[in-house]
């Protein structure tokens, strides 16, 4: 079943993805060459209670934790660990809070560091695509208009797009209908409609679109050990324009004030 969200509804998880949007920002502060993924994981939790949330991810189907932070190869699903991050890496931090009844959910991909210009260039375009994908989701178009725009912008560019994992609706429930593939053929799938509220996550490979599950049974990772980046925002679909319920503001003013610092 597709629920269409009422005004009131969306309010409440506009409230959600912007408490995981300051999470992220805080989380942003911290992120640096010996900083654990645990160490951000308390981080996290401990603001989300603070704010009258809960952390949306920690024991949802039995993960442990309140982020997944899936590093370099790691696609998604990384569970926090005690290992330092070096200088170089990129590490994708995905977050979700349930605040009001309604859940947030939120990714962005972090650089260690210095990272290289190889890396620099596959999350412009990861992000690229994840804003070619949320101009897709207007009333009147299709599913499938959404993740062909996505896999349109990174195969341009030499990239793999992963099959495997997709976007989801969002509400009440964490992953809802309808599924939101990152690839597709304009004009398939079902009709998107005004009040649909979907989270649009690109998980794109600098490799190839190969992916593979991890001994620990969550962290999904890319057949070839290349890095991989992802992005996710929430939005309600509109006629004419997407509205984006959650926000990357915060975390790249963080991100800008410690460029300048450096």
């Amino acid at each position: 079943m597709v629920y269409l969200k009422t005004e009131e509804e969306i309010d409440l998880i506009r409230e959600s993805s912007l408490l995981v949007g300051k999470t992220l920002a805080e989380v942003a502060k911290l992120v640096e060459p010996g900083v654990t993924p645990l160490e951000l994981d308390q981080v996290a939790e401990t603001y989300i209670k603070d704010h009258g949330g809960v952390p949306g991810f920690k024991g949802y189907n039995g993960f442990p934790n309140t982020l997944c932070t899936s590093v370099n190869k790691q696609v998604v699903h990384g569970i926090p660990s005690n290992k330092p991050l070096q200088n170089g890496d990129i590490i994708s931090i995905d977050c979700g809070v349930l605040l009001n009844e309604f859940f947030g959910d939120v990714a962005y991909t972090f650089e260690v560091g210095d990272v290289s210009d190889e890396i620099k260039a596959l999350l412009s375009v990861t992000k690229e695509s994840l804003q070619d994908g949320i101009d897709a989701a207007v009333a009147g178009n299709r599913i499938g208009d959404i993740g062909f725009a996505v896999q349109q912008k990174a195969e341009k560019h030499g990239y793999g797009v992963v099959r495997e994992l997709v976007g989801h609706g969002l509400g009440k429930n964490l992953h809802e209908s309808p599924e939101v593939p990152n690839y597709g053929k304009r004009g398939s799938g079902m009709k998107l409609k005004e009040g649909l509220v979907l989270a649009i996550e690109p998980m794109i490979n600098l490799g190839k679109r190969n992916v593979k599950q991890d001994q620990d049974g969550w962290t999904i990772v890319t057949a070839d050990g290349l890095p991989s980046a992802h992005f996710e925002h929430d939005i309600v679909v509109r006629k004419g324009k997407a509205e984006v319920l959650s926000t990357h503001k915060w975390i790249e003013e963080v991100l800008n004030k410690k460029e300048k610092v450096k």
